[in-house]
């Protein structure tokens, strides 16, 4: 049984790089490089926490394409538990076309596909059974299952005895608390961005941010702050962890491997400063790197990397 199982949105990334203006109407451009890569919020967390050695299930849909099965064994190769993913022969799997500029900033174009046919009950509760962290990855980006539906889902785990983390995307519809606030009382750890969680609560400042969520019902708040590494807040007080300055070579899925990273913390039973400093090292190796997951390393290099850096300091 899976130590962690994601659950969320599943995607085919179509990588290019570097494109720092867009070819004019009926033209061409070339680029450096052109990759396809797994995507989406379950797929990147799953595949870090498997290059991490954490025993990882994804749940999700995907469609009975060769995108499809592209995810499908992409993931399976990496050792994750794919028995949890639904089929569908009805819609496309969803897929992104990831523009990287020559800084390391993505832009994105987006199909949603199969990630918005996602439902409660393409949930079994059998394989989450033995799980320790059931981790909804994407919220905001699956409508039929958004909402109500994942609230209720995370009380199901949580009355199960699993510990509950919840990661958001940008809500294009602008929908944000309205649609997260049933969620919140049934969330263990809230690991959103920070331009995410300002957009929830209606507030600028971490701390502000965080109180907004933790008065929902959040136990523990996560902050993801680019450059400004990551905030932290219990109902033992704030965290602030500066990031690792490294060479980016693209963010895509940095947050995901911050997540994995944060994850891996909780499984480990680490407290919260180790937590926090071994997930920005995580987000660090997979800016170093084209790709989602790419530059993802095992938990003795990660923690190898983290014991260098503050030799130096």
């Amino acid at each position: 049984m899976a130590c962690i199982t994601c659950l969320g949105i599943l995607v085919a990334d179509l990588v290019g790089r570097p494109v720092d203006e867009y070819p004019g109407r009926g033209k061409l451009m070339l680029v450096d490089q052109l990759e396809l890569h797994t995507g989406g919020c379950a797929a990147n967390t799953g595949v870090a926490l498997a290059k991490i050695g954490v025993e990882t299930a994804v749940v999700g849909k995907v469609g009975n394409d060769g995108l499809g099965d592209f995810v499908v064994n992409s993931l399976t190769k990496n050792g994750i538990d794919m028995s949890g993913v639904v089929r569908d022969s009805e819609t496309g799997t969803s897929g992104t076309m990831v523009v990287v500029h020559s800084d390391g900033e993505r832009s994105f174009i987006h199909y949603l596909g199969a990630n918005a046919k996602l439902t409660e009950d393409d949930v079994n509760f059998d394989l989450l059974k033995g799980t320790k962290v059931l981790h909804v990855a994407g919220s905001f980006l699956m409508p039929a299952f958004d909402g109500e539906p994942t609230a209720r889902v995370l009380k199901k785990a949580q009355s199960m005895g699993i510990t509950t983390t919840l990661d958001t995307a940008w809500d294009s519809k602008g929908q944000w608390m309205s649609l997260l606030e049933p969620c919140l009382p049934y969330i263990d750890y809230a690991l959103p961005s920070i331009d995410e969680a300002r957009c929830i609560t209606g507030k600028h400042e971490p701390g502000d941010v965080a109180k907004v969520l933790m008065d929902h019902g959040v136990k523990v708040v996560g902050l993801k702050m680019g450059e400004e590494g990551c905030y932290i807040r219990s109902a033992h007080g704030e965290i602030r962890i500066p990031r690792y300055e490294v060479k980016a070579v693209d963010a895509n899925g940095a947050g995901d491997s911050f997540v994995a990273g944060f994850l891996t913390g909780i499984v480990n039973g680490w407290d919260l400063v180790k937590t926090g400093r071994f997930a920005n090292a995580v987000g660090a190796h997979c800016v170093m790197a084209l790709g989602a997951s790419t530059g993802i390393k095992s938990m003795a290099e990660t923690l190898a990397f983290m014991e260098n850096w503050e030799n130096k300091i």
